[in-house]
């Protein structure tokens, strides 16, 4: 599903490469929001609303992360472990890994410790904005996404209860 409230975290500390993402969703004009992270403490400080990102209004869970593994104060693979050590929601968010390693040490590691994908990232913008159209035809149209809200979880499980049980 496409819509305005699907955000998507981009974690990346190249300033270029933000900018270079950002203007390949927009020429394929895609309407998810981008909330951009640029160091690993960030992007664990977004998905668990620490300061200066407490306004889940402003900074909901992101329906996708865009995870580069080469980020400052922790690395992506060591964001990767962390998100798939919590609760739901945040271990169920898809986490696509967008790097310019080709290692298959590092391909590996990320698929070890839960990436839903490895993607190297592409040499030109032409490149770039075949990989986003990609993206965004299978993670935001082909793909089921997992329910990301605390709320409606919690309400889903009360609508499963048996009367029987609550009498």
């Amino acid at each position: 599903m496409n819509s305005p409230q699907s955000i998507i975290l981009l974690a990346e500390d190249e300033v270029n490469d933000v900018l270079l993402m950002k203007r390949a969703f927009g020429k394929v004009k895609l309407i998810n929001p981008v909330q951009v992270v640029s160091d690993g403490e960030q992007t664990i400080a977004y998905l668990q609303g620490q300061d200066p990102f407490q306004n889940r209004e402003k900074y909901p869970l992101p329906m996708l992360i865009l995870l580069d593994l080469k980020l400052p104060r922790r690395s992506g693979l060591e964001v990767l472990a962390w998100i798939r050590q919590q609760e739901a929601p945040v271990s169920r968010i898809p986490v696509v890994v967008l790097t310019s390693s080709k290692q298959t040490t590092d391909v590996n590691r990320a698929y070890e410790l839960g990436a839903n994908s490895y993607l190297v990232k592409p040499v030109t913008f032409e490149g770039l904005l075949e990989m986003v159209k990609a993206l965004e035809m299978y993670w935001f149209i082909l793909n089921e996404q997992p329910e990301l809200t605390l709320t409606s979880r919690i309400l889903a499980d009360h609508a499963t209860v048996s009367p029987s049980l609550v009498n």
